[in-house]
Formats: C-alpha cells, structure tokens, sequence
C-alpha cells in the first residue's frame, strides 16, 4: 500500500486555494449576533418587546387533599377541614383525574407523600394555578381551555375559596 501522496489524494490538491468560510456569510452571522445581543440587553433594560404576564395578587386560595381510592374513584377534600368537596366516578372527571396522575409522577419521583395537599390559586387576573405543596410545581391551568380551568375553579367553592 502506497503513502497518501502516491494515491493522487494530495497531488491533486497542490495549487489549489483551500476551502474557506465565504467572507460575506461570516460578517452576516456575526451581524445576526450582534444584533441579537443588542436586542436581548435592549429588551431587558427597558422593556421594551417583552411580552409580561402580569397576574397580580390571589383573589382566591384553598389547599386540596385529591386522593384516589380502591374503586379507583377520585375524592377531592378541603385540607383544613376534611370535608369532601368533590368526588369523581372512574370514568368522570377527565381532566381533575388527568392532572392528579400528572403530579402522582412527580410525587413518586421526589418521594413526596401522596396526600400533601395542593393549593388552588386563582390570581387578580382572572387565571387559575394548581400547585404541589409538595414538589413545588405549579401549572397554570389556561393553557388546557375554559373547561379544564372551570373545573378546577369550581373546587374553590361558592366563594371563592379562602381569600389570602
């Protein structure tokens, strides 16, 4: 076997320019970038073209205790006083069930016993939060549609829930 010089590979390289970036495409992505950066600092020192949501203070809070039983029946209690709020049939409460099998993986990851309680928020700008005491994770429940937010809402009670 031949060195790589007698395989042609290199002699068919001499006299040849190498193969660079074009100048053009460089300075425009270091263009891009700049301006990207300036965009973001820009963006952050004066606000301007960031988009904020804004929810305000809680207009309603209760904390929840939502077990599952041996039928598996979804039951919803209020954390305080232990009286049941709501209760689910196997083949009811599709999204309440959804969003407890959701949080019962988070639960069994950290080690966090499933009857913690969560605390239903509803905030000054009309949104609705579920959060794990346990875990710490909170989802904003308007991402899912009005229905699923109505369902949760309905948890806090004639009115409103606990105010904070």
């Amino acid at each position: 076997m031949g060195s790589a010089s007698s395989l042609g590979y290199l002699s068919d390289r001499k006299g040849r320019a190498p193969n660079h970036l074009p100048t053009r495409l460089l300075v425009g992505l270091l263009g891009l970038l700049m301006f990207s950066a300036t965009a973001v600092v820009v963006g952050q020192a004066t606000g301007l073209g960031l988009v904020k949501h804004q929810l305000g203070e809680p207009v309603a809070m209760r904390d929840l205790v939502i077990l599952r039983t041996a039928g598996d029946r979804v039951v919803v209690q209020d954390a305080m006083t232990t009286t049941e709020i709501a209760s689910y049939a196997p083949q009811a409460g599709g999204f309440v069930r959804g969003s407890l099998r959701a949080f019962e993986r988070m639960r069994q990851v950290a080690k966090v016993p499933f009857d913690a309680p969560y605390r239903l928020i509803k905030w000054e700008a009309g949104t609705v939060s579920l959060s794990d005491t346990g875990t710490g994770e909170r989802i904003y429940l308007a991402a899912f549609g009005r229905d699923n937010v109505a369902a949760f809402e309905a948890l806090l009670g004639e009115q409103g829930g606990n105010k904070p």
